[in-house]
């Protein structure tokens, strides 16, 4: 059998056929325009991202014999016989398994003469870190003082553990780790040229698995089309990587949004028979919210394979901002926290449920048929609420009533209003409004303060007005003092709702769980 694997058939023969790296290619491109190519270059990056590959490219430039500018010609036989690996000067070297000294040395031995057959002898040094301390000294004598036709190219993904006097004589290019949406570009390429039948998502979950790799991504991709019989599909791929169907995924942003915790419980659960990696359905879950927040925030986000733009603007409609930046930093964190868990499962569905419990004020949680209005910081205010509301107002007194009516209507704010609520209408004769005001909030009236509500009075009555005060150290039914007692009313209505939520007495019975009842907030 001569299959070769697409990593190395696939292999850039080109600078233009690299995948990103620009700005490794733009600088050795105007050395080779320049011809100012430096004696030595160290290429540092994680695995995959083409470090051989670009030490190899350029040696091919420098021992092309039809060589036009910054790329090799490819067809002479320097360039075929550096392809096929056979360039008698061209020395690659595994630094990994030649870390002695006397290794180093016995490389070095032949450095001085010329080369054979091409205009330069080349050096590949790969996992160039891995050379003992002997070996860097003696390859340091030879940087210091290189012959005139040697060039040393050194790669390593730890440049770290290189010594300094190393570092200081090479050129340092750090690749970087490829983009997802460049791996797929790429992948989709080579796919089409071997006409092998693919679907988009398929190709998006392999580049994500890749992780900034385009060596281990094509190798995934061997797989992959190994493992679907000759086809790269969606299913067959989350299949070989072991993640959750999207739909699964989409489904848990529904039921986010629905607030039905009864029914994301219970969609948990049976996920559970697909045995998912919980960290990962957490992972996508996290990226899918912030493919929303994109939608919602550049309403002309396009979306990507895995989920195109319609999708996400539904989603994005159902969605409260709010709501998709706090379950986007419960995914995460819940993600971290998995390992402290009692089980992945239960650590995944806790913080499902919490970011049900901390939704912003305002936002109802639902558990299945029953419709509950509790949630640990942002609890409705039910029917009992609006009952003890109407209760509390039902004592006031009818000139409270009447005070409280007039001061809905100023135009008045800070301080004054601050005056006015704490004072109770004792009547009007004329220009003159007389008012009672409770003695426990006497420093609230200043010449300023009172200046204001006698100005927003005139303004209401249509006729200039003067105020009169009497303190009164009895107890007065006063705005403030009525707006305080339907507060303490819904507050109370809150907890009483959020102690018979199902949800929450569930949570309660199952780990012991309390509620802390300074958090609880009655919703605007």
């Amino acid at each position: 059998m001569s299959y070769v694997a697409l990593a190395r058939k696939w292999r850039p023969k080109q600078f233009a056929e690299m995948i990103g790296q620009e700005h490794v290619r733009r600088a050795l491109a105007n050395a080779l325009t320049a011809e100012r190519v430096h004696h030595a270059f160290l290429f540092s990056g994680t695995r995959g991202v083409g470090k051989t590959t670009v030490a190899r490219l350029l040696a091919k430039c420098l021992n092309c014999e039809t060589r036009v500018g910054a790329e090799p010609c490819g067809v002479c036989a320097s360039c075929r016989e550096i392809d096929e690996g056979r360039f008698v000067d061209l020395i690659e070297v595994d630094a990994a398994s030649r870390t002695k000294v006397d290794d180093t040395r016995e490389l070095l031995e032949n450095v001085q003469y010329s080369p054979t057959r091409g205009r330069y002898k080349v050096y590949l040094i790969d996992e160039v870190h891995m050379l003992s301390a002997h070996s860097f000294n003696a390859l340091l004598k030879t940087l210091e003082e290189p012959p005139p036709r040697v060039k040393f190219l050194l790669a390593t993904t730890d440049p770290q553990k290189l010594p300094v006097t190393v570092l200081s004589r090479c050129l340092q290019f750090n690749l970087k780790r490829i983009p997802v949406a460049d791996i797929a570009q790429r992948m989709r390429q080579i796919l089409e040229a071997e006409q092998i039948p693919f679907e988009a998502p398929a190709v998006q979950l392999v580049a994500q698995a890749a992780d900034g790799s385009m060596r281990d991504g094509l190798s995934l991709l061997d797989q992959l089309i190994a493992f679907g019989a000759g086809k790269v599909g969606e299913a067959d791929a989350r299949a070989m990587l072991g993640t959750v169907a999207r739909d699964h995924v989409v489904k848990l942003a529904e039921l986010l949004s629905a607030g039905d915790a009864r029914a994301l419980v219970e969609f948990a659960h049976s996920l559970e028979q697909w045995a998912p990696d919980h960290a990962q359905m957490l992972d996508e879950l996290a990226a899918l919210l912030a493919r929303i927040a994109l939608k919602q925030v550049v309403p002309g986000f396009e979306g990507d394979e895995l989920y195109p733009a319609e999708l996400l603007g539904r989603l994005a409609d159902g969605l409260g901002a709010e709501d998709v930046q706090l379950y986007y930093q419960t995914a995460i964190l819940g993600r971290r926290d998995l390992p402290l868990a009692p089980d992945p499962h239960t650590g995944f569905e806790m913080t499902l449920l919490r970011m049900l419990a901390f939704r912003p004020a305002g936002a109802t949680l639902r558990t299945g048929a029953a419709s509950a209005s509790a949630a640990p910081i942002a609890a409705r205010t039910t029917t009992a609420t609006a009952t003890a509301t109407a209760t509390a107002a039902a004592g006031a007194p009818a000139g409270a009533d009447s005070w409280a009516g007039i001061l809905a209507q100023l135009d008045l704010g800070g301080a004054a209003r601050q005056l006015a609520s704490h004072c109770v209408f004792l009547g009007r004769q004329g220009g003159v409004v007389r008012l009672a005001l409770d003695a426990r909030n006497k420093l609230v009236r200043t010449r300023v303060t009172e200046e204001k509500l006698a100005q927003a009075l005139s303004r209401h009555y249509g006729e200039p007005v003067r105020l009169e005060f009497t303190l009164s150290e009895a107890a007065l039914d006063t705005p403030a003092q009525a707006e305080l007692q339907t507060k303490q009313a819904q507050l109370e209505a809150a907890r009483q709702a959020l102690d018979q939520d199902p949800t929450v007495r569930a949570i309660k019975e199952r780990f012991g769980a309390t509620v802390v009842p300074e958090s609880v907030r009655p919703a605007k």
